[in-house]
């Protein structure tokens, strides 16, 4: 079966049901759902709960980090308590928007991976323009043997090192397929197969040829056809590794 690694399907309001079953049909059999702050978060848990296929990730987007403060930490350790939650996450920095200021995006991304590393989960890690700062942050926090995830990586193989030396993950979304995007094929070309990672991202970032729609889970077998043939792998292999990464990763989800 196919795991979506990253997901926000709170975000998609009454239709996260119909979206979950969509993924199934599709051969989806696991989804992790990312929060984006501590209101996204009891939401997603809820999902989670309601369906056996979704995990759960609690975190706070750098987007929202300006609502991290005291108290912050300790609210996402209670809810990593319970056992559909998989990660900490989304988290991480955003230096091209900058909704919330550089200082409060930092404090709240090492807090976070902080939490990460005492309670064993991995983090997912939000990288645009701040490439630096974030291998600086895992660099002096990050843990464990599977410390974490770099979603929706759209960048050069060098740069993929630098977080792959780190221990990390790299996940390709939808931008995978983009006429425009032949530098993150040839970086996906590239990564060790046990290290690799394929997500949608949902709503954001619907891959070819969905573009224009709401992205969901289901579409994450579209990122999958371009990696397998990126890489020169047979669909079976592929599905094989990708779900026994997603596995390795994501401790408790079961095929």
């Amino acid at each position: 079966m196919l795991v979506d690694t990253h997901a926000h399907l709170e975000m998609l309001g009454d239709g996260a049901p119909g979206a979950v079953e969509r993924a199934s049909e599709a051969g989806v059999g696991a989804i992790v759902s990312m929060s984006t702050n501590p209101d996204s978060a009891a939401r997603t848990l809820a999902l989670a709960e309601r369906f056996e296929s979704v995990y759960a990730a609690v975190g706070i987007h750098p987007h929202s980090a300006s609502v991290f403060g005291d108290g912050s930490v300790e609210t996402f350790e209670g809810l990593a308590s319970n056992g559909k939650v998989v990660a900490i996450g989304e988290t991480g920095l955003d230096y091209h928007y900058m909704k919330s200021g550089r200082e409060r995006q930092i404090e709240s991304f090492e807090a976070l991976v902080g939490l990460a590393g005492r309670l064993g989960l991995p983090v997912v890690v939000h990288v645009r323009e701040s490439a630096d700062d974030v291998e600086s942050v895992l660099r002096a926090r990050a843990s464990g043997d599977r410390p974490g995830v770099i979603h929706c990586f759209s960048d050069t193989y060098d740069t993929a090192k630098r977080f792959l030396d780190l221990g990390f993950f790299i996940s390709f979304s939808g931008i995978l397929t983009f006429k425009n995007a032949p530098e993150v094929r040839e970086t996906a070309k590239k990564i060790p197969p046990d290290r690799i990672l394929i997500e949608t991202d949902s709503p954001y970032l619907a891959p070819v040829p969905m573009r224009g729609k709401d992205n969901e889970p289901a579409f994450v077998r579209h990122v999958f056809d371009v990696l397998a043939e990126v890489r020169d792998e047979t669909p079976a292999q592929l599905e094989d590794m990708l779900f026994h990464n997603s596995a390795t990763l994501f401790a408790g989800i079961k095929n």
